[in-house]
Formats: C-alpha cells, structure tokens, sequence
C-alpha cells in the first residue's frame, strides 16, 4: 500500500461515518470534489466498489464494509499514536469521543461534568447519547459506558457505578381502579407500559427472587422508547411501568408513584466505563478513566 492509499482510505472511512461527502469534506476540510475523486481512486486501483451512492445518502458495499471493519483498528491506532504525541509531557489534552446511554450520562458524567473539565482544561470532550451498543472502535470512539452484563469479551472495563436495580411502579391514581399486583404472574393482568429498544427489540421484564430469575412477558396499550417518556405516563396513570431505581426515586418519595413486587427487583451489575486494549493509553482517556470510575 502507498501514501496515496492511505489517505484516500481515511478519506473513505470519514464517509462511510458520515454518510455523505460533504459531511466528510466538512470535517477534513477538503473540497467536496476532492473527497469524490479520491474515493473513485481508490475504488479504481482496488478494482472494487465500495460505496453505494444514490442522491440522497452513501453506504458502504459488501466490500466496502468489510474493509472497513479492518481498517478501523489500524485508523484508530494511528490516531491514538498521534494524539498521544500532541499531548506534550504526558499532559491530558486534545480530542477524546465518548459514547454511552442518555440514563448513565444523566446519572453518572453530568454531575461531575463541570468538575472534570475545569481539571483538564486541555481535553476536548465530546459525549454522544446512544441507547444501542455502540462498536466504540468502528465509530471511531475512546471509550463507552456500558452496563456490565453487555460488556464485549476484548474490551477493558473498569466499574462506573455500583449495583443497581429496577423498580416497577405506577401513580396511586391508576391503583385506585387497578389492585396492586402481589406475584408477578398477575402482571399479565395489568396494563403495562412497555418499552422498545432502538434495535427494534421490545423488553420483556427480566426479575428475579431467591436466585430464581423470572421473564415477564408483559401487554399493555403503550410502547415507548424513553425511560424519560416511560416515567411520565407511569406518573400520568397509564400503566405500570419497569424502569431503572435510580430514575423514580425522588417520585416514589414525592408519592407520585408507588412501588409494587419490590422483592422480584434483585440487585443487578452497573455501568462500566469500557475502552479497547491498547499497549499504550492516551493521557485524556486515562484522565477520564481514573476521575468517573467509581470509588466505594
């Protein structure tokens, strides 16, 4: 492979992320033209094509997709090479992406933000919210939260949080025309408020009691996607609702909701911070790793 090559394949990676090639030409901060030529160049000298274009979006080939995948790492490692020698003196600076679900940057990277960033005055950080499992490699990312139990096999993980637990609630003005449930079998009896995640997949209620774990397979009128949403029709009356304890605290107090089958809600692992294994750590993402890890 030569110079050329090189640059036209991070050229084709900015893309394929992007979608579009202004998109990429805006972030390289190239003409447009040139990010077209330089991809038709490669495809030429491949004898392959890469990408489908069509006048309203670009994605990658059967081809394309798989080269992509394998350049990834290589792209990642030579941006970790540089950013680290811009980093002078070992000095946390420069860019660092991070990924992670809406529920953990509310819960656990807002109210340290502010903290964090008058520390390391250096570090450029941008926080992406995504409730789908992020390949933190491929888009291009340091690191991502992730609870424990999705946690990839070849990525380093160090504990954000400690135990959480769900919680299912609805408001006292939905209990005055429904009784309480006392078994979790008598859910099916309810209306239940379920929730869809941006894979497609809708939750079935996963609890547990005395080591005996238990799948509710619950019905209800309303499908949402937003622990946000979720919390606010439950409060609204409609329906019971299964959701992070975390999230309906300061209601259960307030008594805007009440809590039902507490003994079925068993303690499960939290978030972890996660980031790939590298011979050599940034200084920004060991910053970053060592200030939000949780600490008993």
């Amino acid at each position: 492979m030569n110079r050329v090559q090189l640059s036209q394949l991070a050229v084709l990676a900015a893309v394929a992320e992007g979608k579009s090639f202004r998109k990429a030409a805006a972030e390289l901060g190239i003409a447009p033209s040139a990010i077209s030529h330089a991809v038709s160049a490669l495809e030429a000298s491949l004898g392959l094509r890469l990408l489908h274009r069509t006048t309203r979006s670009v994605s990658p080939t059967e081809e394309g997709r798989r080269l992509l995948e394998t350049l990834a790492p290589a792209l990642s490692d030579i941006d970790t090479v540089i950013s680290t020698l811009a980093e002078q003196g070992g000095r946390p600076a420069g860019p660092l992406r991070v990924t992670l679900p809406r529920l953990a940057a509310e819960e656990l990277l807002m109210p340290r933000l502010s903290e964090f960033l008058d520390l390391y005055p250096d570090i450029s950080l941008e926080v992406a919210t995504h409730d789908s499992f992020e390949d933190i490699v491929a888009k291009g990312f340091d690191a991502g939260f992730r609870l424990g139990e999705n946690l990839e096999a070849d990525m380093i993980a160090v504990r954000a949080s400690g135990p959480w637990r769900g919680a299912i609630v609805a408001s006292p003005r939905y209990f005055e025309k429904h009784p309480a449930p006392q078994h979790p079998r008598e859910l099916m009896d309810h209306r239940c408020i379920s929730r869809r995640f941006s894979s497609g997949r809708i939750y079935r209620w996963e609890l547990e009691k005395d080591g005996k774990p238990l799948v509710v397979d619950v019905q209800g009128q309303l499908i949402l996607s937003d622990q946000n949403l979720i919390c606010r029709a439950a409060i609204d009356g409609a329906g019971l609702a299964f959701v992070f304890e975390q999230r309906v605290e300061d209601h259960i107090r307030a008594g805007r909701l009440v809590r039902v089958l507490e003994d079925w809600c068993a303690p499960f692992d939290g978030f972890y911070i996660y980031y790939p294994s590298r011979r050599q750590m940034r200084p920004a993402l060991r910053a970053f790793v060592d200030f939000f890890r949780f600490k008993d």
